[in-house]
């Protein structure tokens, strides 16, 4: 059964907005993460500066999920671009002043970071109740597309802008691109879960039942497990590719931009492939293949001479196009079969579950990369999703992750 079309344009809307919106924050994160690497060359400053935009996830998911499930998402979207839009600003005052330090950047990333989440919680809990179930793979395909259309340009995109323009210029094209999003958002309808507000429990309570469903889930908990693991490893290596272009291919900005403009245009295909294709019927499949793929492109990366450039501009365009075969149909599980109320809440709470021991490979990520290489994270990044992922297709309770779907409990009278 297909929804009325007056709902699907709204969704279109929706997704085009987000993506004007994206690419803002893709361009400032940029701009900002190369500000930190060229005025610090500091593994640990960058180190930092990726675990504050970590913390909010981890520390907060489960109560923002909660949130998401009882307020309005469109208001919660328009609040969170408008926020982005005012931290953004402030930050273009204080360096058109020239009194930006690390300090108001760590401070507006880690609040970045917050609203984001609330943002990336609210829309992916609506996409279900605007699209049929039988075309959400697809849209998770053309979902991770579009991120790696913005990853492809936004970096080429922020380092030709700092070469025309100072840092606050390019600060306020994020300011710009917010004012855009939430212009789209006044004009669209979005679809609320049916659950009464009159027999709704303390929101501490619906954030108790969203951890109660995943605890329940053991197929998820084990892939959990498996996915805080690979962030462990892969994390710190995607915080120091600055210092891997400086310190070992000897490059600048334009090389920096090159890498993440391969990973996006792989992920552009990766997506364009899983949006058509939709994965194998057993979706659990195409994330496991995708995992092996992405862990044999890292250590590739990592293992690289500093001569050899431009195929670490492939691995990580192969990296790029495993990693939405890996977490596309991920999503596509989790919209298809978590009730909709309980959305936010399951999509956070695993979320921080996946983070939960993030924070300590960043702690770690400076030091050990000034001791021993900034690569050794790609190495250990990439023997992680492989070893994972080989392991996980002999398990069975991750094979047949989408029959093992916990019931949920029924309220009380």
């Amino acid at each position: 059964m297909s929804l009325p079309s007056r709902m699907t344009h709204a969704f279109w809307a929706l997704w085009a907005g987000h993506g004007i919106s994206l690419f803002g924050s893709m361009l400032v994160q940029f701009a900002l993460i190369w500000w930190i690497a060229r005025t610090t060359d500091s593994a640990i400053a960058l180190s930092i500066a990726t675990l504050l935009a970590l913390l909010p996830g981890v520390l907060l998911g489960p109560a923002i999920g909660a949130l998401v499930d009882r307020w309005d998402r469109r208001v919660i979207m328009l609040a969170s671009d408008g926020g982005m839009a005012g931290l953004t600003l402030g930050l273009a005052v204080l360096a058109a002043t020239g009194d930006l330090t690390l300090g108001p950047v760590y401070g507006v990333m880690f609040l970045r970071s917050l609203l984001e989440t609330f943002h990336w919680s609210a829309l992916q809990a609506s996409i279900p109740l605007m699209i049929p179930e039988r075309h959400l793979a697809r849209i998770a395909g053309l979902n991770q597309a579009l991120s790696g259309a913005l990853n492809m340009i936004a970096p080429p995109a922020g380092a030709i802008l700092l070469s025309l323009l100072p840092l606050p210029g390019v600060l306020m094209v994020d300011v710009l691109t917010a004012l855009l999003a939430m212009l789209t958002l006044l004009f669209i309808a979005i679809p609320r879960p049916s659950r009464a507000a009159a027999t709704r429990p303390a929101w501490w309570r619906e954030m108790l039942e969203g951890i109660d469903y995943v605890r329940r889930w053991s197929g998820a908990l084990i892939l959990l497990g498996m996915g805080a693991l690979i962030n462990f490893m892969v994390n710190p290596a995607f915080a120091l590719l600055p210092l891997v272009v400086t310190r070992h291919f000897r490059g600048g900005a334009l090389e920096l931009g090159w890498l993440e403009s391969a990973w996006g245009i792989g992920i552009i295909s990766g997506g364009l492939v899983l949006g058509a294709w939709g994965g194998f019927r057993r979706r659990i499949y195409t994330t496991l293949a995708g995992l092996v793929g992405m862990g044999c492109a890292l250590l590739t990366l990592g293992l690289l001479p500093p001569t050899a450039f431009l195929i670490a501009v492939g691995a990580m365009f192969t990296g790029g196009m495993m990693n939405v075969m890996t977490n596309g149909p991920i999503f596509a599980i989790l919209q298809a079969v978590v009730p909709p109320e309980l959305q936010g809440r399951v999509l956070l709470v695993m979320g921080s579950v996946v983070g939960m021991i993030a924070p300590l490979g960043m702690v770690l990520a400076g030091p050990v990369a000034d001791a021993v290489g900034v690569q050794v994270w790609f190495i250990a990044g990439g023997l992680a999703c492989a070893l994972t992922g080989l392991l996980a297709l002999r398990i069975p309770l991750v094979v047949r992750l989408e029959e093992q779907v916990p019931r949920q409990v029924p309220e009380p009278e």
